[in-house]
């Protein structure tokens, strides 16, 4: 038996009923294709999402995942923990890896269909213990494009302080678009929750892909509305935990995206300032007037799903050049539910302890380091 499970894991699972199994993978890889990634890169010009490559990132996800859960199946696991679904980039080809631990459990390792969870061994722990039953591995995505369209008229609003509202009402409607998918997929499973969401955003091919992956599972406490629309939370299932512990119950993840521009004149103003020690009042106020924006979308976002605190909070400031800031709040709305309650009076420690790294290649990062400088003196030359 080979597992990527550690001795916490291990601990934590055993608690629980379940044993470790081998290690399980699944793989596709997919080439891009002259057509689709032409056709994607006509699509970049309006700006928005690029469906083409969203589908068909999707398919080779999928099909990664599909092939790992029938490794399990035969592995005769009960399900599949940890799962993480990774793209390797190959030259032109694409890579889709999954990979996770199978687990056993006398009278659940005869199923058709194991469950799998992003969680590991101690997040499941935490999931088990308060009342949710896992189902799959669920992920929503997004291949997107600022595009050519939307940055002339950004450049145009850009030479006037305040809020590019084109910017923020495409950037908020596309990055809801993973929250929308995730929740459906979950929702297909028969789930009515998706714990443990975390959110990617990485380059793609000269754009930009936002995936959120999650565990979509079960539990029979929440009221019926929630088969309809999941609940969906980004908290640690830790942190879900303690609120679930309180009489709270995470119901819906919340985000807001505001794109503000400093301005022409702001900008070289703020500019001349930067020779001089002080502060820079224009991008100040400018960021604080992008954080105010967000903050107040996730409220409004809160509220219409009836939620009475937003919990984890988070804010993130990006330079999209041009003068223009990007600033994404995430967190996730709250409701008290004292029906919904912790199986065990205390977490244990196991639940909570973190691993520590017991394996560092210093040398691998000495050699990219030793084979950029020669590129460097290659090109001098």
């Amino acid at each position: 038996m080979i597992t990527g499970l550690s001795g916490n894991e291990l601990f934590c699972l055993n608690e629980k009923g379940y044993t470790p199994g081998n290690l399980v993978i699944g793989n596709s890889v997919f080439s891009l294709g002259f057509v689709g990634s032409l056709t994607s890169g006509l699509k970049t010009l309006g700006g928005g999402e690029i469906h083409e490559l969203t589908e068909l990132i999707r398919e080779g996800r999928e099909m990664a995942y599909m092939r790992m859960i029938e490794e399990a199946r035969r592995h005769v696991g009960a399900g599949v923990t940890g799962v993480t679904n990774q793209l390797i980039f190959h030259d032109t080809n694409v890579e889709y890896l999954a990979i996770g631990s199978a687990v056993h459990r006398d009278g659940e390792s005869n199923k058709d269909i194991p469950f799998s969870t992003s969680a590991n061994g101690q997040e499941l722990y935490c999931q088990l213990d308060c009342g949710f039953h896992p189902l799959r591995f669920v992920f929503g995505n997004v291949a997107y494009s600022i595009g050519i369209g939307g940055g002339v008229m950004g450049t145009l609003r850009s030479l006037k302080a305040g809020e590019v509202v084109e910017f923020s009402q495409m950037l908020n409607k596309t990055r809801h678009l993973a929250i929308e998918r995730i929740s459906h997929e979950a929702k297909e499973s028969g789930a009515n929750a998706v714990l443990g969401i975390q959110t990617t955003i990485a380059p793609l091919l000269g754009m930009q892909e936002m995936v959120m992956t999650g565990t979509a599972s079960f539990h029979e406490e929440l009221p019926p509305q929630y088969s309809e629309v999941p609940i969906t939370s980004d908290l640690t299932n830790e942190e879900m935990w303690n609120i679930i512990a309180l009489g709270y119950c995470p119901i819906r993840l919340v985000m807001g995206v505001s794109i503000f521009s400093i301005g022409f004149a702001g900008g070289l103003k703020a500019m001349f300032k930067s020779f001089v020690r002080g502060e820079i009042k224009e991008l100040t106020y400018m960021i604080y007037q992008a954080r105010v924006k967000a903050l107040s979308m996730i409220a409004e976002d809160a509220e219409s799903f009836g939620a009475d605190e937003v919990v984890g909070v988070k804010t993130y400031v990006y330079d999209l050049g041009g003068g223009m800031v990007e600033l994404l709040a995430i967190g996730t709305g709250i409701k008290k539910m004292p029906n919904m309650k912790v199986h065990s009076p205390l977490l244990i420690p196991q639940a909570i302890m973190r691993d520590s790294e017991t394996f560092t290649n210093r040398a691998a990062t000495q050699a990219t380091l030793a084979r950029q400088s020669t590129v460097s003196v290659d090109m001098g030359d």
